[in-house]
């Protein structure tokens, strides 16, 4: 098992997904709600309602594979918007996973004028 992350995209689930589903009912929420085809290679990101537990699924070559990382203290950062999906970079999943909050960081200002 071996991640080209040239070529493989990471795409968030915002907001809660019931963490009692598995590779099934996440491959459905991938298909019917975040509108991504969940046999093309793409990391899907889950996170619990606490956000102290996380699921990734995705396809490799010959079937599915669930990775689940649980923080015993502290929480992810995670969206709370219900947005179909949002994709992330690599540099992001690692802030993601450090517990870095990119998700609401500052955003740039832009003015047409000083005043």
């Amino acid at each position: 098992m071996r991640i080209d992350w040239n070529t493989v995209r990471i795409f968030i689930k915002p907001g809660i997904t019931d963490m009692r589903k598995q590779i099934n009912g996440l491959t459905i929420i991938t298909e019917e709600e975040m509108k991504k085809d969940p046999l093309s290679g793409h990391l899907f990101m889950f996170c619990s309602r606490n956000r102290k537990l996380l699921k990734v699924v995705y396809w490799d070559r010959n079937g599915f594979c669930l990775w689940m990382k649980r923080l015993e203290k502290h929480h992810f950062p995670w969206p709370n918007s219900e947005e179909e999906a949002r994709e992330i970079t690599e540099q992001q999943l690692t802030m993601l996973l450090s517990g870095i909050d990119f998700f609401n960081a500052h955003t740039t200002l832009n003015f047409s004028e000083a005043s």
